[in-house]
C-alpha cells in the first residue's frame, strides 16, 4: 500500500470523529490494499464472506435471483463504502448474495479475524464499527420503507441524490432491478425526468 493509499485510509478512519490520527495509523496497518478487476465477484454467493473491504475508488454491487430465476441488484457501493455482506460476515453463514465489482475497483481489505481482534482490542475502532452498522441498518430500513410507501419516480431521483455516480457505471437493468421496476419503465421515468428539466 502506497503511502498516499495509506493516509486515505487514515482520513477515512480520523473523519469518523472516533479515531483520532495515531490510534488512525494503528488500526491503518491491519489492512491490506486489494484491487478488483471489472466484472469479477469480490463475494461469491455460497461462500462465507471472510473479506471486509473499504472501498477507495470503484463502483460495485449485490445481487441475488428471486424465485424465478431473475437477477436482482439489492445495493450499489461507491467510495469510501464499507462493502460486505453483513449477515454472512458476522454469523459466518454462506452467503445468499454475489457482489461484483462494476469497474476496476481498490480498496483496503481486512480479513475477519483481524477485524474481530481489534474490534476487541481498540475501543476507538469499535464505536467507529458500531457507527457504520448502524449507518448500514438504518439505510436498510430507509431502503425497504421507500420500496413501500414511494412512487418509482421517487425512488429513481432518491438514488440519483444519493449515489449519483452509480448511473456512470451500472447497466440501467441493474438500475431497474434495484428500483424494482422493467427496463422499459426506467426508460420511461428517464425521459419524463428529462422533459421536466428541460
Amino acid at each position: 500500500m502506497s503511502d498516499e493509499d495509506k493516509k486515505k485510509l487514515h482520513l477515512f478512519f480520523e473523519q469518523s470523529g472516533f479515531i483520532n490520527a495515531l490510534k488512525a495509523r494503528e488500526i491503518g496497518e491491519f489492512f491490506n490494499q486489494r484491487k478488483i478487476d471489472k466484472n469479477q465477484l469480490f463475494l461469491k454467493e455460497g461462500q462465507v464472506n471472510n473479506e471486509y473491504l473499504i472501498l477507495e475508488e470503484g463502483c460495485m454491487r449485490a445481487y441475488t435471483y428471486d424465485v424465478t430465476g431473475m437477477e436482482v441488484t439489492t445495493a450499489f457501493y461507491e467510495a469510501i463504502e464499507p462493502v460486505f455482506e453483513v449477515a454472512s460476515y458476522f454469523n459466518r453463514t454462506p452467503s445468499r448474495e454475489n457482489i461484483q465489482a462494476l469497474t476496476s475497483c481498490k480498496g483496503w481489505s481486512i480479513s475477519y479475524e483481524k477485524l474481530n481482534y481489534i474490534f476487541h482490542a481498540i475501543p476507538e475502532f469499535r464505536e467507529f464499527g458500531r457507527s457504520i452498522l448502524v449507518k448500514g441498518f438504518a439505510g436498510l430500513k430507509v431502503r425497504m420503507l421507500s420500496m413501500i410507501t414511494e412512487t418509482a419516480e421517487e425512488r429513481y431521483t432518491g438514488l440519483l441524490t444519493a449515489k449519483p455516480g452509480i448511473f456512470q457505471y451500472a447497466p440501467l437493468k441493474y438500475i431497474a432491478s434495484y428500483l424494482g421496476v422493467t427496463d422499459t419503465s426506467l426508460s420511461r421515468i428517464r425521459k419524463e425526468r428529462m422533459k421536466k428539466i428541460n
